[in-house]
Protein backbone atom coordinates (compact mmCIF):
# COMPACT_ATOMS: atom_id res chain seq x y z
CA UNK A 1 0.00 0.00 0.00
CA UNK A 2 1.20 3.34 -0.90
CA UNK A 3 2.46 5.32 2.12
CA UNK A 4 -0.01 8.12 1.06
CA UNK A 5 -2.69 5.95 1.97
CA UNK A 6 -1.25 4.62 4.61
CA UNK A 7 -3.46 5.08 8.04
CA UNK A 8 -1.22 7.04 10.85
CA UNK A 9 0.68 5.31 13.80
CA UNK A 10 3.96 6.20 15.56
CA UNK A 11 7.01 4.22 14.92
CA UNK A 12 10.88 4.30 15.47
CA UNK A 13 11.52 3.91 11.62
CA UNK A 14 9.41 3.04 9.22
CA UNK A 15 12.09 1.82 7.57
CA UNK A 16 12.62 -0.84 9.56
CA UNK A 17 9.40 -2.19 7.92
CA UNK A 18 11.13 -5.03 5.70
CA UNK A 19 12.77 -6.50 8.71
CA UNK A 20 9.73 -6.52 10.38
CA UNK A 21 7.74 -8.48 8.01
CA UNK A 22 9.99 -10.92 7.73
CA UNK A 23 10.41 -11.67 11.36
CA UNK A 24 5.99 -11.57 11.13
CA UNK A 25 5.80 -13.99 8.61
CA UNK A 26 8.92 -15.71 10.48
CA UNK A 27 5.87 -16.54 13.43
CA UNK A 28 3.36 -16.71 11.37
CA UNK A 29 4.81 -20.68 10.76
CA UNK A 30 4.55 -21.70 14.19
CA UNK A 31 1.24 -20.16 14.92
CA UNK A 32 -1.29 -23.09 13.04
CA UNK A 33 -3.95 -22.37 15.00
CA UNK A 34 -4.23 -18.83 15.02
CA UNK A 35 -3.89 -19.27 10.79
CA UNK A 36 -6.79 -21.67 10.61
CA UNK A 37 -9.01 -18.93 13.08
CA UNK A 38 -7.54 -16.14 10.45
CA UNK A 39 -8.99 -18.12 7.18
CA UNK A 40 -12.20 -18.83 8.88
CA UNK A 41 -12.67 -15.05 9.75
CA UNK A 42 -11.89 -14.11 6.15
CA UNK A 43 -14.81 -15.87 5.02
CA UNK A 44 -17.55 -15.37 8.15
CA UNK A 45 -16.64 -11.74 9.13
CA UNK A 46 -17.37 -12.38 12.49
CA UNK A 47 -16.03 -8.46 13.64
CA UNK A 48 -17.19 -7.00 10.57
CA UNK A 49 -17.08 -3.07 11.45
CA UNK A 50 -15.96 -3.52 14.58
CA UNK A 51 -13.43 -0.79 16.30
CA UNK A 52 -10.98 -2.36 18.37
CA UNK A 53 -7.72 -0.62 20.26
CA UNK A 54 -5.34 -3.02 21.57
CA UNK A 55 -2.62 -2.50 24.22
CA UNK A 56 -0.20 -5.52 23.85
CA UNK A 57 3.39 -6.22 24.14
CA UNK A 58 4.37 -5.57 19.96
CA UNK A 59 5.57 -8.60 18.60
CA UNK A 60 6.09 -10.96 15.53
CA UNK A 61 3.26 -12.76 17.03
CA UNK A 62 1.19 -10.06 18.43
CA UNK A 63 1.47 -8.66 14.52
CA UNK A 64 -0.51 -12.06 13.57
CA UNK A 65 -2.69 -11.67 15.72
CA UNK A 66 -4.33 -8.04 14.52
CA UNK A 67 -3.65 -9.21 10.89
CA UNK A 68 -6.25 -12.05 11.80
CA UNK A 69 -8.49 -9.28 13.77
CA UNK A 70 -8.55 -7.49 10.31
CA UNK A 71 -9.11 -9.95 8.22
CA UNK A 72 -12.28 -10.99 10.43
CA UNK A 73 -13.52 -7.40 9.96
CA UNK A 74 -12.21 -5.47 12.35
CA UNK A 75 -11.10 -2.18 11.94
CA UNK A 76 -8.15 -2.15 14.36
CA UNK A 77 -5.22 -0.17 16.13
CA UNK A 78 -2.38 -1.59 18.63
CA UNK A 79 -0.26 0.53 21.11
CA UNK A 80 2.63 -0.77 22.98
CA UNK A 81 1.92 -2.21 26.92
CA UNK A 82 5.05 -1.89 28.41
CA UNK A 83 8.10 0.71 27.04
CA UNK A 84 10.25 -1.72 26.66
CA UNK A 85 8.34 -4.31 25.12
CA UNK A 86 7.85 -3.26 21.41
CA UNK A 87 10.15 -4.97 18.40
CA UNK A 88 10.30 -1.16 16.56
CA UNK A 89 10.62 -3.04 12.82
CA UNK A 90 7.13 -5.30 13.43
CA UNK A 91 5.72 -1.91 14.34
CA UNK A 92 6.39 -0.26 11.45
CA UNK A 93 5.37 -3.39 9.31
CA UNK A 94 2.20 -3.38 10.54
CA UNK A 95 1.82 0.36 9.76
CA UNK A 96 3.15 0.18 6.13
CA UNK A 97 2.76 -3.25 4.90
CA UNK A 98 -0.68 -3.87 6.84
CA UNK A 99 -2.31 -0.59 6.98
CA UNK A 100 -2.90 -1.79 11.02
CA UNK A 101 -2.18 2.05 12.91
CA UNK A 102 0.54 1.09 15.82
CA UNK A 103 1.58 3.82 18.18
CA UNK A 104 4.49 1.83 19.92
CA UNK A 105 8.85 2.32 20.29
CA UNK A 106 10.85 0.56 22.03
CA UNK A 107 12.78 2.48 25.34
CA UNK A 108 9.79 5.50 24.94
CA UNK A 109 9.43 7.58 28.08
CA UNK A 110 6.75 7.46 30.35
CA UNK A 111 5.36 10.59 28.57
CA UNK A 112 5.05 8.53 24.98
CA UNK A 113 3.90 5.73 26.23
CA UNK A 114 0.69 7.74 27.60
CA UNK A 115 0.37 9.72 24.54
CA UNK A 116 0.10 6.47 22.86
CA UNK A 117 -2.50 4.53 25.32
CA UNK A 118 -4.28 8.17 24.18
CA UNK A 119 -3.93 7.79 20.63
CA UNK A 120 -5.43 4.11 20.66
CA UNK A 121 -8.44 5.45 22.72
CA UNK A 122 -9.06 8.12 19.72
CA UNK A 123 -10.10 5.45 17.55
CA UNK A 124 -13.02 5.01 19.59
CA UNK A 125 -13.05 1.69 20.35
CA UNK A 126 -16.27 -0.81 20.83
CA UNK A 127 -13.98 -3.38 21.77
CA UNK A 128 -10.58 -3.18 24.20
CA UNK A 129 -7.40 -5.61 24.22
CA UNK A 130 -5.74 -5.51 26.87
CA UNK A 131 -2.18 -6.38 29.01
CA UNK A 132 -1.77 -4.95 31.63
CA UNK A 133 -5.25 -2.77 31.42
CA UNK A 134 -3.36 0.43 31.41
CA UNK A 135 -5.57 0.79 28.39
CA UNK A 136 -8.95 0.28 30.35
CA UNK A 137 -8.20 1.92 33.33
CA UNK A 138 -7.17 5.32 30.74
CA UNK A 139 -10.77 5.04 29.84
CA UNK A 140 -12.24 4.25 32.33
CA UNK A 141 -10.93 7.38 34.66
CA UNK A 142 -10.13 9.76 31.53
CA UNK A 143 -11.45 9.31 28.74
CA UNK A 144 -15.63 7.98 30.37
CA UNK A 145 -16.93 9.81 27.52
CA UNK A 146 -16.05 6.88 25.20
CA UNK A 147 -17.42 4.15 28.01
CA UNK A 148 -21.03 4.16 26.12
CA UNK A 149 -19.83 2.92 23.01
CA UNK A 150 -17.77 0.18 24.51
CA UNK A 151 -19.60 -3.20 24.51
CA UNK A 152 -16.90 -5.63 25.43
CA UNK A 153 -13.30 -6.34 26.02
CA UNK A 154 -10.67 -9.03 26.69
CA UNK A 155 -7.28 -8.67 29.24
CA UNK A 156 -4.18 -11.09 28.57
CA UNK A 157 -2.51 -11.43 31.52
CA UNK A 158 -2.35 -11.64 35.63
CA UNK A 159 -1.52 -8.52 36.46
CA UNK A 160 -4.38 -7.09 34.27
CA UNK A 161 -6.77 -9.60 35.49
CA UNK A 162 -6.30 -8.99 39.21
CA UNK A 163 -7.08 -5.13 38.54
CA UNK A 164 -9.79 -5.05 36.64
CA UNK A 165 -11.29 -7.60 39.31
CA UNK A 166 -10.76 -5.17 41.39
CA UNK A 167 -12.57 -2.75 39.20
CA UNK A 168 -15.66 -5.04 39.26
CA UNK A 169 -15.88 -5.19 42.95
CA UNK A 170 -15.89 -1.70 43.24
CA UNK A 171 -18.28 -1.20 40.33
CA UNK A 172 -15.67 0.78 38.32
CA UNK A 173 -15.98 -1.68 35.01
CA UNK A 174 -18.31 -0.46 32.95
CA UNK A 175 -18.71 -3.39 30.26
CA UNK A 176 -17.78 -7.27 30.40
CA UNK A 177 -14.32 -8.51 29.79
CA UNK A 178 -13.20 -11.93 29.01
CA UNK A 179 -9.52 -13.02 31.49
CA UNK A 180 -7.79 -14.56 28.87
CA UNK A 181 -5.12 -15.37 30.88
CA UNK A 182 -6.81 -17.32 33.20
CA UNK A 183 -7.92 -19.80 29.93
CA UNK A 184 -6.45 -23.50 30.89
CA UNK A 185 -4.65 -23.14 27.40
CA UNK A 186 -3.06 -20.07 28.14
CA UNK A 187 -1.80 -19.79 32.05
CA UNK A 188 -1.00 -23.67 31.63
CA UNK A 189 1.63 -22.77 29.01
CA UNK A 190 1.77 -19.62 28.00
CA UNK A 191 2.64 -18.39 32.04
CA UNK A 192 4.64 -21.92 32.71
CA UNK A 193 6.70 -22.55 28.96
CA UNK A 194 6.30 -19.48 27.69
CA UNK A 195 7.30 -17.17 30.75
CA UNK A 196 9.67 -19.84 31.85
CA UNK A 197 11.96 -19.96 28.72
CA UNK A 198 11.60 -16.19 27.72
CA UNK A 199 12.62 -14.91 31.31
CA UNK A 200 15.88 -17.62 31.18
CA UNK A 201 17.06 -16.33 27.42
CA UNK A 202 16.28 -12.77 28.87
CA UNK A 203 19.17 -13.19 31.80
CA UNK A 204 21.73 -15.01 28.97
CA UNK A 205 21.41 -12.65 26.61
CA UNK A 206 21.49 -9.47 29.01
CA UNK A 207 24.48 -10.83 31.11
CA UNK A 208 26.00 -13.70 29.03
CA UNK A 209 26.38 -15.87 31.91
CA UNK A 210 26.48 -19.79 33.07
CA UNK A 211 23.40 -20.35 35.04
CA UNK A 212 24.62 -23.81 36.05
CA UNK A 213 26.30 -23.89 39.80
CA UNK A 214 24.52 -20.75 40.28
CA UNK A 215 21.90 -19.63 42.99
CA UNK A 216 18.45 -18.53 41.08
CA UNK A 217 15.99 -17.04 43.64
CA UNK A 218 12.44 -17.23 42.22
CA UNK A 219 10.03 -14.79 43.71
CA UNK A 220 6.24 -16.14 43.31
CA UNK A 221 5.29 -20.01 42.56
CA UNK A 222 2.27 -19.13 40.41
CA UNK A 223 2.20 -20.51 36.66
CA UNK A 224 4.90 -18.18 35.49
CA UNK A 225 7.20 -18.99 38.80
CA UNK A 226 6.77 -22.58 37.86
CA UNK A 227 8.27 -22.31 34.65
CA UNK A 228 11.24 -20.22 35.25
CA UNK A 229 12.22 -22.73 38.12
CA UNK A 230 11.74 -25.57 36.11
CA UNK A 231 14.06 -24.35 33.42
CA UNK A 232 16.66 -22.38 35.77
CA UNK A 233 16.64 -25.89 37.53
CA UNK A 234 16.97 -27.85 34.26
CA UNK A 235 19.89 -25.50 32.76
CA UNK A 236 21.74 -26.85 36.57
CA UNK A 237 20.94 -23.85 38.43
CA UNK A 238 20.01 -25.03 42.43
CA UNK A 239 16.82 -22.98 42.52
CA UNK A 240 15.12 -21.23 45.36
CA UNK A 241 12.09 -20.16 45.91
CA UNK A 242 10.09 -17.41 48.14
CA UNK A 243 6.09 -17.53 48.28
CA UNK A 244 3.30 -16.31 50.86
CA UNK A 245 1.21 -19.21 49.67
CA UNK A 246 1.36 -21.73 51.78
CA UNK A 247 -0.06 -24.25 49.09
CA UNK A 248 2.13 -22.89 46.32
CA UNK A 249 5.18 -22.91 49.24
CA UNK A 250 5.22 -26.89 49.95
CA UNK A 251 4.12 -27.68 45.93
CA UNK A 252 7.48 -25.54 45.32
CA UNK A 253 9.44 -27.88 48.50
CA UNK A 254 7.58 -31.42 46.34
CA UNK A 255 8.86 -29.81 43.18
CA UNK A 256 12.61 -30.11 44.64
CA UNK A 257 13.42 -26.45 45.39
CA UNK A 258 13.55 -25.10 48.98
CA UNK A 259 11.68 -22.30 50.09
CA UNK A 260 12.75 -19.47 52.32
CA UNK A 261 11.63 -15.91 53.08
CA UNK A 262 12.98 -12.97 50.45
CA UNK A 263 15.35 -11.99 53.56
CA UNK A 264 17.10 -15.00 53.83
CA UNK A 265 17.80 -15.98 50.01
CA UNK A 266 19.25 -12.78 49.83
CA UNK A 267 21.94 -13.90 51.30
CA UNK A 268 22.18 -17.02 49.27
CA UNK A 269 21.25 -15.67 45.62
CA UNK A 270 23.43 -14.70 42.81
CA UNK A 271 20.67 -14.03 40.03
CA UNK A 272 17.07 -12.80 41.71
CA UNK A 273 14.07 -13.23 39.10
CA UNK A 274 10.76 -11.65 40.15
CA UNK A 275 7.14 -12.89 39.48
CA UNK A 276 4.51 -11.97 41.72
CA UNK A 277 2.58 -9.29 40.09
CA UNK A 278 3.00 -7.58 43.52
CA UNK A 279 4.95 -4.61 44.59
CA UNK A 280 8.65 -4.30 46.70
CA UNK A 281 9.00 -8.07 46.64
CA UNK A 282 12.79 -7.09 46.57
CA UNK A 283 13.27 -3.97 48.74
CA UNK A 284 15.84 -1.94 50.95
CA UNK A 285 16.19 -4.37 53.61
CA UNK A 286 16.98 -6.92 50.92
CA UNK A 287 19.64 -5.20 48.55
CA UNK A 288 21.38 -4.16 51.87
CA UNK A 289 22.52 -8.18 52.52
CA UNK A 290 22.93 -9.10 49.09
CA UNK A 291 26.25 -10.72 47.86
CA UNK A 292 28.23 -8.31 45.70
CA UNK A 293 27.86 -8.98 41.63
CA UNK A 294 23.95 -10.35 42.22
CA UNK A 295 21.54 -9.66 39.59
CA UNK A 296 18.54 -8.87 39.84
CA UNK A 297 15.43 -8.63 37.01
CA UNK A 298 11.28 -8.76 36.80
CA UNK A 299 9.39 -11.09 34.64
CA UNK A 300 6.03 -9.37 36.45
CA UNK A 301 4.11 -7.29 34.18
CA UNK A 302 4.76 -3.63 35.65
CA UNK A 303 8.52 -2.55 36.92
CA UNK A 304 7.04 -2.37 40.50
CA UNK A 305 8.09 -5.57 42.14
CA UNK A 306 11.99 -4.10 42.48
CA UNK A 307 12.50 -1.05 44.34
CA UNK A 308 14.33 0.60 42.06
CA UNK A 309 14.63 3.98 44.17
CA UNK A 310 15.50 2.05 47.16
CA UNK A 311 18.21 0.56 45.19
CA UNK A 312 19.29 3.97 43.83
CA UNK A 313 19.09 5.82 47.74
CA UNK A 314 21.89 2.96 48.70
CA UNK A 315 23.58 3.50 45.71
CA UNK A 316 26.77 6.00 45.10
CA UNK A 317 26.64 5.66 41.25
CA UNK A 318 25.12 4.15 38.38
CA UNK A 319 26.18 3.37 34.81
CA UNK A 320 25.40 1.07 32.34
CA UNK A 321 27.88 -2.24 31.64
CA UNK A 322 25.97 -3.99 28.51
CA UNK A 323 22.86 -2.80 26.79
CA UNK A 324 20.11 -2.94 29.53
CA UNK A 325 22.18 -3.80 32.06
CA UNK A 326 23.15 -0.87 34.67
CA UNK A 327 25.41 -1.77 37.25
CA UNK A 328 24.54 0.04 40.58
CA UNK A 329 27.61 0.54 43.14
CA UNK A 330 26.54 0.48 46.52
CA UNK A 331 28.11 2.79 49.06
CA UNK A 332 29.40 -0.27 51.09
CA UNK A 333 31.36 -0.76 47.43
CA UNK A 334 28.72 -3.98 46.64
CA UNK A 335 27.38 -3.65 43.03
CA UNK A 336 24.10 -4.94 41.86
CA UNK A 337 23.26 -5.22 38.37
CA UNK A 338 19.72 -4.29 37.40
CA UNK A 339 18.02 -5.83 33.86
CA UNK A 340 16.01 -4.34 31.98
CA UNK A 341 15.31 -1.51 34.41
CA UNK A 342 13.49 -3.17 36.39
CA UNK A 343 10.76 -4.21 33.62
CA UNK A 344 10.06 -7.94 32.21
CA UNK A 345 13.25 -9.19 31.07
CA UNK A 346 11.70 -11.59 28.68
CA UNK A 347 10.63 -9.11 26.51
CA UNK A 348 13.36 -6.04 27.53
CA UNK A 349 16.00 -8.63 26.70
CA UNK A 350 15.06 -10.59 24.44
CA UNK A 351 11.78 -11.59 22.19
CA UNK A 352 9.17 -12.39 24.73
CA UNK A 353 7.43 -15.89 24.41
CA UNK A 354 8.12 -18.34 21.32
CA UNK A 355 4.90 -17.94 18.86
CA UNK A 356 4.25 -21.70 19.01
CA UNK A 357 3.01 -21.16 23.01
CA UNK A 358 1.58 -17.60 21.76
CA UNK A 359 -0.64 -19.75 18.85
CA UNK A 360 -2.73 -20.43 21.95
CA UNK A 361 -2.62 -17.49 23.86
CA UNK A 362 -3.91 -15.42 20.89
CA UNK A 363 -6.56 -17.92 19.64
CA UNK A 364 -7.95 -17.49 22.72
CA UNK A 365 -8.02 -13.82 22.22
CA UNK A 366 -9.11 -14.24 18.72
CA UNK A 367 -12.18 -16.37 19.94
CA UNK A 368 -13.07 -14.52 22.83
CA UNK A 369 -13.74 -11.60 20.59
CA UNK A 370 -15.68 -13.33 18.04
CA UNK A 371 -18.28 -14.84 21.14
CA UNK A 372 -18.42 -11.58 22.66
CA UNK A 373 -19.61 -9.62 19.85
CA UNK A 374 -22.04 -12.54 19.87
CA UNK A 375 -23.19 -12.48 23.14
CA UNK A 376 -22.20 -9.32 24.83
CA UNK A 377 -25.85 -8.10 25.26
CA UNK A 378 -26.36 -10.70 28.00
CA UNK A 379 -23.43 -10.40 29.94
CA UNK A 380 -22.85 -8.19 32.79
CA UNK A 381 -19.77 -5.77 33.26
CA UNK A 382 -18.11 -8.34 34.89
CA UNK A 383 -14.91 -10.43 34.29
CA UNK A 384 -15.48 -13.80 32.65
CA UNK A 385 -13.23 -16.64 31.79
CA UNK A 386 -12.69 -17.68 28.41
CA UNK A 387 -15.56 -20.55 27.27
CA UNK A 388 -14.55 -24.13 28.42
CA UNK A 389 -15.48 -25.36 24.74
CA UNK A 390 -13.60 -22.41 23.07
CA UNK A 391 -10.60 -23.52 25.31
CA UNK A 392 -10.67 -27.26 24.39
CA UNK A 393 -11.34 -26.27 21.24
CA UNK A 394 -8.48 -24.76 20.98
CA UNK A 395 -6.36 -27.06 22.66
CA UNK A 396 -7.53 -30.21 20.04
CA UNK A 397 -6.15 -27.70 17.31
CA UNK A 398 -2.72 -27.20 18.92
CA UNK A 399 -2.19 -30.98 19.35
CA UNK A 400 -3.42 -31.76 15.87
CA UNK A 401 -1.06 -29.42 14.34
CA UNK A 402 2.15 -31.48 16.13
CA UNK A 403 0.63 -34.37 15.25
CA UNK A 404 -0.98 -36.22 18.04
CA UNK A 405 -4.49 -37.49 18.29
CA UNK A 406 -6.43 -38.00 20.98
CA UNK A 407 -8.56 -41.06 22.00
CA UNK A 408 -12.36 -41.60 22.39
CA UNK A 409 -14.33 -42.78 24.86
CA UNK A 410 -16.45 -46.09 24.01
CA UNK A 411 -20.25 -45.93 24.57
CA UNK A 412 -19.69 -48.65 27.41
CA UNK A 413 -17.72 -46.05 29.38
CA UNK A 414 -19.71 -42.99 28.64
CA UNK A 415 -22.54 -45.29 30.01
CA UNK A 416 -19.62 -46.06 32.71
CA UNK A 417 -19.21 -42.14 34.06
CA UNK A 418 -22.42 -40.91 33.55
CA UNK A 419 -23.97 -43.94 35.65
CA UNK A 420 -23.78 -45.05 39.46
CA UNK A 421 -25.41 -47.95 39.64
CA UNK A 422 -21.70 -50.09 39.13
CA UNK A 423 -19.44 -50.64 42.48
CA UNK A 424 -17.11 -53.03 43.90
Amino acid sequence: MATAEMKKGDVKDIGLADAGKRKIEWAAQQMPVLESIRKRFVKEQPLKGLRVSACLHVTSETANLMIALRDGGADAVLCASNPLSTQDEVAASLNRDYNIPTFAIKGEDNDTYYSHLRAALEHKPQFTMDDGADLVTMLLTKRTDLVPNVIAGTEETTTGVIRLRAMAKDGTLKYPIIAVNDAMTKHFFDNRYGTGQSTIDGVIRATNVLLAGLKVVIAGYGWCGRGVAMRAKGLGADVIITEIDPVKGIEAVMDGFRVMPMAEAVKEGDVFITVTGNKSVIRAEHFEKMKGGAIVCNSGHFNVEIDISALEKLSSGKREVRPLVDEYKLKDGRKVYLLGEGRLVNLATAEGHPASVMDMSFANQALSAEYLCANYKNLKPQVYVVPENLDKEIARLKLESMGHRLDKLTPEQEHYLASWQEGT
